[in-house]
């Protein structure tokens, strides 16, 4: 598997794709791989001539006293589960290659951003914004990929890219589950045995909630109070944010009169864990 360490490399690549007539998908990670990863890099491989996949752990989108230092890293493992799926090169760079010294451009967002993980991890998606602006420019994609795991990063990246006029299209993924439903992430990793059989929480939750709202619940309130209560009913379990919001705003709603994201973060010891449902595909 290619590795590429430089913008100059990855963009001198692309051009030689681009000479020979050839589409162009794009998965942006932050490495430490998954099934659900490898999901996105399949899908890419199907849908163009070629894949781009980057791991870059980009500290601009890390708060203070968050998980930037220990984030896991493994590019062997990242390279062979790249080649498994059908990806052709990996764009690996170092901080340094992606904000040289004196960087001072961002690019932010309101509305989307005010709730959920924007809420609780206020500079989050202006580094999102920024280093997912910066690789698009870089790889200039046909097409990029995201996982509907991170549900309010996927409806940010699409507002953005619209905002923009950005000529991407953006197709997100199904969320990918471990066996005990769990959603594959990578700070799985940092789970002990009883906190991942704590963690457990999260989809059995998840399972719950699209439950009431198939069997016809329309009303927020009862559907994230029984959610919360189930939560709850777990020690290891604390609750950092269990909303419903308009798919579109991700503003918070009372009834689900609307396409809507019901959407939780919970941590489970130290680790901050998401899981959620679009209610339109219960």
């Amino acid at each position: 598997m290619k590795i590429v360490r430089t913008i100059d490399e990855i963009r001198n690549q692309v051009k030689s794709w681009r000479k020979e007539g050839l589409t162009v998908g794009f998965v942006p990670t932050m490495g430490y791989l998954h099934e659900g990863h490898a999901s996105l890099i399949r899908k890419s491989s199907e849908q163009n001539d070629r894949t781009v996949v980057s791991v870059f752990v980009n500290p601009m989108q890390f708060g203070v006293n968050e998980d930037l230092d220990s984030y896991p890293r493994d590019i062997e493992h990242d390279s062979e589960v790249v080649e498994e799926s059908g990806g052709d090169i990996i764009f690996n760079p170092e901080p340094e290659e992606m904000y040289k010294s004196g960087f001072s451009s961002f690019v932010d967002m309101t509305v989307l951003t005010e709730e959920l993980c924007g809420l609780s991890r206020p500079v989050h998606f202006r580094g999102v914004c920024t280093v997912v602006t910066k690789l698009f420019n870089i790889v200039k994609p046909d097409r990029a990929y995201f996982g509907q795991k991170d549900a309010q990063q996927l409806a940010v990246i699409k507002h953005m890219v619209s905002d923009l006029n950005m000529d991407i299209e953006i197709i997100g993924c199904p969320i990918v589950r471990e066996e005990s439903g769990l959603a594959k992430s990578s700070r799985n990793t940092y789970l002990s045995d009883k906190e991942r059989e704590s963690a457990l929480i999260l989809s059995k939750t998840i399972f719950m909630g699209m439950d009431m709202v198939r069997n016809g619940e329309k009303d927020c309130k009862k559907i994230l109070d029984a959610m919360k209560k189930n939560i709850e009913s777990e020690p290891l379990a604390k609750i950092d944010y269990v909303k419903i919001v308009d798919l579109n705003t991700m503003q918070q709603i009372d009834t689900l009169d609307r396409p809507a994201l019901c959407a939780m973060a919970v941590y489970i010891g130290k680790t901050r864990l998401i899981d959620n449902f679009f209610t339109e595909q219960v």
